[in-house]
């Protein structure tokens, strides 16, 4: 006891900062502890959470989806028409991103890109009867993950629009993802110009039958390797795709060259792709989306295998608890905006390009791409920060996408609903920001967090499932 009091002190304090400054300022050492109690104190959540924690049959579980997760191999298998290709799309059935929201509920850009989807696909002629017959009730919505797809933004999906198809080599399977436009005036941020109209029309009939016939001479195309790649060359292949373009443009290049395709149409594509930074998130999306679905469907596993936004709601699916949404208001993202726009502009969180995040790289992989606080606001001693903090969440890191930033350790991946609400540690995403208005497109970029809503409802539900 008299050596306690003879040496210098040294405390730990959890609870009043002022405890700490007295003993720092008695020529103590005192280190403030930041704590709170799970689910900011709420005793039902937190007694749900505690027959969850070290639980062998939540461990098992998690165990198998995990090693699913990690042992996914996704490759880019080819092009089809989303109609032809996309399990249970009906002929006059639209595709949104997040979870469900009825036509009254969807926020502007999703009403405009649903308006252009309309026009493009020739049941209306123009935006005022697309928008008659999307509030009539004459058209069918459904999220994209209900049909192993995903799409950023908006993410609309029509039958007659090209779809990616991505295949899981080691569970055979398949995910899809629309093709992306480009910049500026576009469907996913809710633009339906004739020039927009126009666009898809190309992509429908010159890009995608092009890409086809160049990925018909190459082959399938392992992603893992291209996105591992791309994280050492400074993408974090979410806000930041730089990379990851280049390398596919350099693999298709040949194949293109090769396809006996028209030789304008070659080059309008490859100038397409190379006009266009953020061309490749759309297959980084669906390879995550094959990664993650290979991982759902688990009895037991509080593993997280989907987070997204439809602009009024952000969702999340968990492995063990089936095709339930656990839902929460979507949060507006406070980033960098382009001049003359502010967050009063801006349309709630929106899309389901989380999927990165979910699957362990975008906003959990910024460590690998610091200049992308240049676009979404923030320090590169943030990016590796965020990228750090995300370890207290998660499962496991990867096998396959590593950090040269950390050592070349892997991204934290395999988000866990249980140690979100215990840590109280939020996901982070990396976003862009659509106007809330239809037609006007981006108007910015930032990061968010998902909200600890979503996770609460999880851990009590899979509480109510499990046996003592």
């Amino acid at each position: 006891m008299s050596a306690l009091f003879s040496g210098r002190l040294s405390v730990l304090n959890v609870g009043v900062a002022s405890f700490a400054e007295a003993i720092n300022a008695g020529a103590g050492e005192a280190t403030q502890i930041e704590w709170v109690p799970p689910a900011n104190g709420d005793r039902a959540i937190g007694a749900a959470l505690a027959r969850l924690v070290n639980h062998p049959e939540i461990e098992r579980a998690n165990a198998t989806a995990v090693e699913r997760l990690l042992a996914a191999q996704p490759r880019l298998e080819g092009i089809a028409i989303a109609r032809d290709a996309l399990p249970g799309m009906g002929q006059r059935m639209i595709l949104h991103a997040g979870p469900p929201v009825e036509w009254k509920r969807m926020c502007g850009p999703m009403k405009g890109a649903i308006i252009g989807a309309v026009v493009f696909e020739g049941w209306a002629a123009n935006a005022a009867q697309a928008e008659a017959q999307a509030a009539g009730g004459e058209l069918e919505f459904a999220p994209c993950h209900h049909h192993a797809a995903v799409g950023p933004m908006a993410g609309i999906i029509s039958p007659s629009m090209p779809v990616w198809v991505v295949r899981n080599e080691a569970h055979g399977n398949r995910s899809y993802s629309s093709l992306n436009e480009g910049l500026g005036k576009v469907l996913r941020f809710g633009a339906n110009s004739a020039e927009v109209i126009e666009r898809l029309t190309w992509m429908t009939r010159t890009l995608a039958p092009t890409l086809q016939a160049g990925l018909g001479k190459l082959g399938e195309l392992e992603l893992k390797p291209l996105m591992a790649q791309a994280l050492h060359m400074g993408d974090e292949v979410h806000n930041r795709n730089a990379a990851a373009t280049s390398l596919l443009i350099k693999r298709l290049v040949s194949a293109l060259v090769r396809s006996g395709a028209p030789t304008a149409d070659v080059a309008a594509v490859v100038d397409f792709m190379a006009s266009n930074d953020h061309f490749f998130l759309n297959i980084s999306m669906a390879a995550c989306k094959c990664m993650l679905d290979a991982a759902h469907g688990v009895p037991g596993s509080s593993l997280v295998t989907a987070m997204a936004r439809n602009g009024v709601e952000f969702g999340i699916r968990v492995s063990g608890l089936g095709e339930r949404w656990f839902t929460a208001p979507a949060p507006l993202v406070n980033g960098l905006y382009f001049a003359g726009y502010s967050m009063a502009d801006a349309a709630p969180d929106l899309g389901d390009s989380a999927i990165t995040e979910t699957a362990g790289v975008g906003g959990f992989a910024m460590a690998a791409a610091p200049a992308i606080v240049k676009f979404v606001g923030g320090t590169a001693r943030d990016a590796l920060a965020n990228t750090l903090s995300m370890t207290h969440i998660t499962l496991s890191r990867s096998r396959a996408f590593t950090l040269p930033a950390l050592d070349f350790a892997g991204t934290p991946c395999g988000i866990d609903a249980r140690r979100v609400v215990d840590t109280g540690i939020l996901p982070i995403i990396n976003t862009g920001i659509a106007h809330k208005a239809p037609g006007i497109g981006q108007i910015g970029a930032g990061v968010t967090r998902a909200p600890l809503e979503c996770f609460t409802q999880a851990v009590t539900s899979l509480a109510q499932s499990v046996k003592d």
